[in-house]
């Protein structure tokens, strides 16, 4: 059994998240909780006698996207009311908390199942970045392969319309232009054509099937409005055009990629967002040596790159990286960016390198900040 004290503490840690995020009604959401959950339901039961470590699984996060599910049912309409903001008591928010884990307790219930998941077509910008970097060196054709996919959203990389500190990209008759907040030097503005765009996951996520896509956007806060209407869009246009999107191992997945025939004058580019940590030590070193042994053998009319949008925990910040072959370049840091691509800002000349073996561990600013 967990320790009921440090169970409840964890609601008042992640309402400091919230706060410093700009989410207010989320932060008074999970403050209250601390105070509001008890042992009359199964839902704050299992809460308060939680077994593991809180902050690190997100078990407020957790809950509080079944309550935000809740909310965008329309099911609740007092909890509506403590999501819009219309009542914003502590007193009158512990009655309506309570009142909702009693009423909906096994629709809550299994929340507290699985951790938070962030699908952010936002984060393509990012990889777009990247993407011109390589664009530059090895021409304009690329064919994408992405690790750790999810639910597609950036497969539709190709699909999506950009403008990056002025620099476009994308087809201009796109469903969805994202516009990040440019900071420093923009990207190369060279011209890019994504060719095709493959992706994995070792348990993909099918928002064909209206449960899951629910479940994405319920883990989005109240506050983030354009990242709503953002999934809104991309999750539609995943329905509606599909994806290539393989259920897999990665590293099996990369290995038999690189080992198929690889069109002329097109680049071949792994890139993957907030992936890198998740994956085992030993599939990581088997991407890496599949990316080496690939790159030994990249061509000028068959190059190979990489782009990457990873955290760098020792930093607390969260960079996009590129290489390329055939060349002695080391993996270059081009740009730095915001967890869902709300800003990128962009490097100048000479870029830091370093080795592109990156720790693995839990994910603290995604999974418990900002999810």
């Amino acid at each position: 059994m967990g320790h009921e004290a440090e169970n409840r503490q964890s609601f008042h840690v992640q309402a400091g998240y919230c706060t410093a995020m700009a989410a207010p009604v989320t932060a008074r959401i999970a403050t209250v909780l601390a105070d509001a959950l008890d042992r009359t339901s199964e839902t704050g039961r299992r809460v308060l006698d939680w077994p593991g470590e809180p902050v690190a699984d997100a078990l407020v996060l957790r809950l509080i996207g079944g309550f935000h599910a809740l909310h965008r049912r329309g099911v609740d309409p007092a909890l509506s009311r403590v999501f819009t903001g219309e009542v914003a008591d502590s007193a009158s928010v512990i009655d309506t908390l309570r009142a909702t884990l009693r009423t909906h307790d096994a629709d809550l219930l299994p929340w507290l199942d699985g951790p938070p998941q962030t699908n952010e077509a936002g984060r393509s910008a990012g990889l777009m970045t990247g993407l011109l970097h390589i664009a530059e060196h090895y021409g304009p054709r690329v064919g994408l392969l992405e690790i750790g996919s999810s639910a597609g959203l950036n497969l539709l990389i190709d699909r999506y319309a950009f403008d990056l500190g002025g620099v476009r990209a994308g087809p201009g008759d796109a469903e969805l232009t994202i516009r990040p907040d440019w900071r420093g030097p923009p990207p190369p503005a060279v011209p890019i054509a994504i060719e095709s765009v493959r992706g994995v996951d070792i348990a993909p996520v099918d928002v064909r099937d209206s449960a899951p896509a629910e479940r994405l956007e319920a883990y989005v806060w109240v506050e983030n409005i354009e990242r709503q209407e953002r999934l809104a869009t991309a999750i539609d246009m995943v329905r509606r055009h599909s994806v290539s999107l393989d259920q897999g191992d990665a590293a099996a997945w990369v290995e038999a990629r690189l080992a198929e025939p690889q069109p002329a004058g097109v680049t071949r580019v792994l890139m993957h967002s907030v992936v890198w940590q998740y994956l085992p030590p030993p599939t990581q070193a088997r991407i890496r040596d599949a990316m080496d042994a690939a790159g030994a053998r990249a061509t000028p009319d068959r190059p190979l790159g990489w782009v990457m949008m990873e955290p760098n925990r020792d930093l607390h910040r969260h960079e996009v990286r590129v290489r390329g072959w055939p060349g002695d370049r080391a993996m270059e840091l081009v740009a730095l960016t915001h967890a869902h691509g709300a800003w990128v800002e962009g490097l100048a000349p000479p870029y830091e390198t370093r080795d592109y073996v990156m720790r693995r561990g839990p994910y603290e600013a995604d999974a418990t900040a900002t999810p």
